[in-house]
C-alpha cells in the first residue's frame, strides 16, 4: 500500500469520477484504475462499485476512506512538526476552549507554556463542548478546555478549576444578594440556557439546579455565546447561569448572585487525545501537573 494509492482512493471518493480524479491527480485514467485495483487486491476488499456511468464507495470503501483521511492529516501534522524541529521551532498546538476558560485559566496556562517551552505556537479556537469532542477524536485539536464536559471514553481529562455558578439578573430585577433566600425564588422566571445539542451534560447540570429547588426551568432563549447571554439578560429577556470565571474582566450592567449554597459546581476541564502525549511529552507533563484551584 503506497501513499500515492491512498491519495488516489481519497480523491476518487470525492470526485466519484475516474476522469476528473485522474485530472486532479495529474495522471492518466488507466493508471488510476490500475492503482485502485492493486490496492483493493492488497487489502482484500472492494472499495468502489463502478460501471460505465457511476462510481460509488462500498461500505468497506467508506470505512477505509474515513480512516485514511485521519492518517493523512496525521502525516501532514508530522511533516509540519519535523520542519519546525529542523528550523529550531517547538511546533504548533491546536487548542479548543469555551468562554469561561479564556476568562480564567487559559491565559495563565499559555504564559507558562511559552515560558517553559519557548517557540511553541498556539492556535486558539473558541468551540462548544460537542465540537471539541469531535475535533479531539479526529486529531484536529491537541487539547480542549471545556466546562463540565461529558468526556468520551477514548479521551483523557483533568479538572483544572472548580467554580461556583452565578445567576445573572437584569439590573431592575427585584431580587439581589441582600434579599436572596434560596433558588426557589426564581421558580417563575424565564431562563436563557445553552443548547442541549452543544453541551448536554452542562445543560443537565443547570437544569438540576432548578429541579433541586422544586421547579423545572422555563427556557425562552438558547445561546452558546456567553456574551450573547449577558446581553439578553441586560435587555430583560430572561435570567441565566454562568460560572464565576465567565464574568472576570466583564462589566455588564447586570446583577449577579453567587450560588454558594448549591451542590452543583462548574468544573473547568482539560481534555486530550492520549495519542498526542508521545508527540508533545513536555507539554502534557506540564499540563497534567497543573494544580486544581
Amino acid at each position: 500500500m503506497t501513499l500515492q494509492q491512498i491519495k488516489s482512493v481519497v480523491v476518487l471518493s470525492e470526485k466519484l469520477n475516474f476522469t476528473r480524479a485522474a485530472e486532479e491527480l495529474n495522471i492518466v485514467q488507466p493508471a488510476l484504475s490500475r492503482q485502485i485495483k492493486q490496492l483493493e487486491e492488497q487489502i482484500g476488499a472492494i472499495l468502489f462499485i463502478r460501471d460505465k456511468r457511476n462510481v460509488k464507495l462500498t461500505p468497506a470503501g467508506q470505512h477505509f476512506v474515513k480512516e485514511v483521511k485521519k492518517q493523512l492529516a496525521q502525516l501532514e501534522r508530522l511533516k509540519k512538526q519535523t520542519v519546525n524541529i529542523h528550523n529550531g521551532h517547538a511546533g504548533e498546538i491546536n487548542i479548543g476552549f469555551t468562554h469561561s476558560i479564556m476568562q480564567t485559566i487559559l491565559p495563565e496556562i499559555l504564559k507558562t507554556i511559552n515560558c517553559q517551552i519557548p517557540g511553541i505556537k498556539a492556535v486558539l479556537k473558541e468551540m462548544n463542548n460537542r465540537d471539541q469532542y469531535l475535533a479531539l477524536q479526529q486529531n484536529e485539536l491537541d487539547i480542549g478546555f471545556a466546562t463540565n464536559p461529558m468526556v468520551p471514553f477514548n479521551l483523557k481529562s483533568k479538572v483544572l478549576r472548580i467554580d461556583n455558578f452565578l445567576i445573572l439578573l437584569p439590573e431592575d430585577h427585584p431580587v439581589d444578594k441582600h434579599n436572596y433566600t434560596d433558588f426557589s425564588i426564581f421558580s417563575n422566571e424565564e431562563f436563557i440556557f445553552p443548547s442541549v445539542a452543544d453541551g448536554p451534560n452542562y445543560v443537565h447540570i443547570l437544569e438540576s439546579i432548578c429541579i433541586d429547588a422544586g421547579f423545572a426551568p422555563k427556557i425562552v432563549h438558547e445561546t452558546d455565546s456567553a456574551s450573547t447571554s449577558f446581553r439578553l439578560v441586560e435587555a430583560g429577556l430572561g435570567i441565566s447561569f454562568e460560572p464565576v470565571s465567565s464574568l472576570q474582566g466583564h462589566e455588564f450592567p447586570i446583577k449577579i448572585i453567587e450560588l454558594k449554597d448549591i451542590k452543583q459546581k462548574a468544573q473547568l476541564t482539560m481534555m486530550w487525545n492520549p495519542e498526542r502525549e508521545t508527540e508533545y511529552p513536555l507539554l502534557f507533563e506540564l499540563l497534567k501537573n497543573w494544580a486544581v484551584s
